[in-house]
């Protein structure tokens, strides 16, 4: 009997080594490194990433360096690093200010791409980066917010609460209060992802609408609830992210962390009930499978990196693995393609979606499904590559 479990555990082995991706079996770079390194190919001055013919400092650079660092961290290969700092020498000035930077927009997109600075911080030592950093922490005394005390998206955005904002601004702030003993500023970031989950969240079907007038005077904003009309996949993937990256820097005994942990449940919980049968998600997650929705690549790595470092660092069910395991594995059939050099695409990325502003965005499904569809969108892009680390990191 025990020879033949021996044989049957044995063949076990065998096919799943056959059935593993071929680039697996040959000795490939890892996916991580290809998908950067072709993004390095395509811009070869950093600060033309996110399709820049000029230097901007927004959000997109911040979400794609960072998971470059993150392959430098992993790999050991400084060119990634090296990518990341020509960016940051490039936009930080010695005095500490920003090139394109304007604290008096309170615009929490211009707050992510300050995550990088705290590793260049860490290994230049450069004071500029430190004073970057502190210039940028300097906004959140000056958001304006709404009665509750929620941060508005922007200034130009009165009473809004958006998911995206989250994570614009919520890691960097627990991780500053982490590096800097700024304990108090725990307390922020907890009470800002639970009010944005109180305003966003619709009952009817367990998800989180894109964005929140607390107002109610927005043509786009349901007159009852101020909510806006759809659970856009992305926003949601913005939502889920926020919350499993600021969770690093959040000690264990903080009042509170247990409900970012059970909304991070229930985003978990939805994702796997509205995950499709090609194993990744819909542009419009509440209209998943209809008629003009389509599978976007950008909010299904958002939730496959989610629920990889989710279950790796114990904050969901091991059960989730499975659903994440399907999502990469479905992700790298409708999303990848390389061509004969070896440079890596990924496809179906809406380029954006908001809501109102000058040319006025209602935000009903029509307006979701057809907005442009491009191929290696940053904010793909970027949570492909962090993915793709927590896959290599479970492999081996």
């Amino acid at each position: 009997m025990r020879n033949k479990n021996a044989i049957t555990f044995a063949i076990g082995v065998l096919l799943a080594f056959a059935a593993m991706p071929f680039r697996a079996q040959t000795g490939e770079k890892p996916m991580s490194v290809r998908m950067a390194e072709s993004e390095m190919q395509r811009y070869p001055e950093s600060w033309q990433l996110d399709f820049q013919p000029k230097l901007k400092w927004d959000y997109c650079h911040g979400l794609e360096l960072g998971a470059m660092m993150d392959v430098y961290d992993r790999y050991g290969d400084r060119k990634f690093f090296d990518y990341a700092l020509a960016y940051a020498d490039t936009m930080v000035n010695e005095d500490g200010s920003i090139k394109k930077y304007k604290l008096t927009d309170y615009s929490l997109d211009r707050v992510n791409s300050g995550k990088i600075l705290f590793r260049i911080y860490e290994q230049t030592k450069d004071v500029k980066y430190k004073k970057a950093l502190d210039l940028l922490r300097s906004q959140f005394d000056g958001q304006p917010r709404n009665a509750d005390g929620g941060f508005w998206h922007k200034k130009i955005y009165p009473h809004q609460m958006w998911l995206d904002g989250l994570y614009m601004g919520v890691p960097f702030l627990a991780e500053y209060a982490y590096r800097n003993s700024r304990p108090e500023l725990y307390q922020e970031v907890i009470k800002q992802i639970k009010l944005v989950a109180q305003h966003t969240y619709d009952p009817e079907n367990g998800l989180y609408r894109h964005a929140c007038d607390v107002s109610k005077t927005e043509k786009w904003a349901d007159p009852r609830t101020g909510q806006s009309q759809h659970c856009w996949g992305r926003a949601m993937g913005w939502y889920a992210m926020a919350i499993v990256d600021a969770l690093d820097f959040i000690p264990l005994h903080e009042e509170g962390r247990d409900s970012m942990l059970a909304i991070l449940d229930n985003i978990a919980v939805q994702v796997k009930r509205l995950q499709s049968p090609e194993g990744v998600w819909y542009q419009v997650l509440d209209k998943s499978g209809e008629p003009g929705n389509y599978l976007e690549s950008s909010c299904s790595a958002m939730f496959i990196y989610t629920l990889f470092k989710a279950v790796r660092k114990g904050y969901l069910d091991e059960s989730y693995l499975q659903v994440a395991r399907r999502g990469y594995e479905g992700f790298l059939k409708e999303f990848v393609k390389v061509d004969g050099k070896g440079l890596v695409t990924v496809t179906k990325a809406c380029a954006v979606a908001g809501l109102g502003g000058k040319n006025y965005r209602m935000g009903d499904y029509t307006y979701y499904i057809n907005e442009t569809i491009r191929d290696n969108d940053p904010k793909a892009v970027g949570p492909f590559i962090l993915a793709s680390l927590e896959w290599e990191r479970l492999k081996k």
